[in-house]
């Protein structure tokens, strides 16, 4: 039998490992005290014990680095729960799980999270990988909002898409947490809030 599979086979896994290696020295120096400041590819490239060229052949540029940050992340924190949100047969239950879906996620890696958002103001590459994300969130809502629609016409649905897309965001969120209210407060808190608004735009 030919070595070449499994010599293949190992090569993926040295390949796999380098890949974690870099993801988890970019989420590190997110979280250090040192702040956005230490955030740059040769920071991270030392931090993961490789060259900055391995980094950019792993990733082909800063945004594709982002692209999979954004992925370990959102692996971290249960977004793969989200699927769930969809398969509900009530829209309304469908959306409250949708609102606690993204919360976990971002009360996983709060302090990370935030810091990308303030690079996003100052990095054009890491606005736009955020930028991507948000539209997918959009994306989910609107098809919420559809489903809710085929059941109560709604007013102005693009416009109450852009209202909820707000209430769900970091932003939002992070506003909600910094007042000493726990994860299943804020949870409690934006779904109420979602229904409440629901009602404004039902005809």
């Amino acid at each position: 039998m030919s070595p070449r599979p499994y010599r293949l086979g190992q090569r993926q896994v040295a390949v796999d490992q380098t890949r974690a290696r870099i993801l988890a020295a970019a989420s590190a120096l997110l979280a250090d005290p040192a702040g956005v400041a230490a955030f740059t590819i040769d920071a991270i490239a030392r931090q993961a014990g490789v060259s900055r060229m391995t980094v950019y052949y792993q990733y082909g540029s800063k945004r594709g680095l982002l692209e999979a940050l954004f992925d370990f992340l959102a692996a971290q924190g249960g977004m793969d729960q989200l699927a769930s949100a969809f398969r509900r047969p009530d829209p309304l239950e469908a959306l409250a799980e949708f609102i606690a879906t993204f919360c976990r996620f971002w009360a996983s890696n709060r302090l990370i999270l935030r810091r990308l958002q303030a690079l996003a103001v100052l990095d054009p590459e890491i606005e736009q990988a955020s930028r991507a994300r948000q539209e997918r969130r959009r994306e989910g809502l609107r098809v919420l909002i559809g489903r809710l629609a085929e059941r109560q016409p709604l007013e102005r649905p693009d416009e109450l898409i852009d209202v909820l897309h707000t209430l769900t965001s970091f932003q939002t969120f992070d506003a909600l947490a910094d007042q000493g209210r726990g994860l299943e407060q804020v949870i409690t808190l934006l779904d109420r809030l979602a229904r409440a608004i629901l009602d404004l735009y039902r005809r």
